[in-house]
């Protein structure tokens, strides 16, 4: 059994209802992460290829044909995208400001991650994940210490 550090003592526990917000937030970041992660390659599959098409989708996020399909219905009922069959998927209005502020704050936490020291490809894995439950204060520090560990 390890002894407590006397020096550096762990910060006391959240109270309940702060604590109960930031576990809301948590569930409400997972709730959004598939429609951000798949609106924002489809952002740049249609800005790199001119077309996103279900076949690459399936093939960059790592999934079978069906579960891409049926998250692409998901998406079209929630108003983000639009497609018929064998056809290209677009993005709606919608769908495209939130592939913006996904890749936004992937570039972010990318850039953060890159100007701490991480390499480029544990940077780009470990930013796909953090991006969605970084708040927007966050997201802010961060650029600020980019421009400061870029200035040093």
């Amino acid at each position: 059994m390890v002894a407590p550090d006397k020096t550096n003592p762990p910060p006391a526990p959240a109270k309940p209802a702060r604590r109960a917000a930031a576990f809301q937030r948590m569930r409400d970041a997972h709730e959004t992460e598939m429609a951000e992660d798949y609106t924002e390659l489809i952002g740049d599959l249609i800005d790199t290829l001119g077309e996103a098409r279900l076949t690459d989708l399936a093939e960059n996020i790592g999934v079978s044909h069906a579960t891409a399909a049926k998250v692409v219905k998901r998406l079209q009922r929630s108003g983000l995208v639009h497609s018929q069959p064998y056809r290209s998927i677009h993005l709606t209005e919608s769908g495209r400001a939130m592939a913006d502020a996904s890749r936004r704050r992937h570039r972010r936490v990318y850039d953060f991650l890159r100007a701490i020291g991480v390499g480029e490809t544990t940077a780009e894995a470990d930013a796909e994940g953090i991006e969605h439950h970084c708040s927007e204060e966050t997201l802010a520090m961060l650029a600020k210490a980019v421009e400061k560990l870029a200035k040093a």
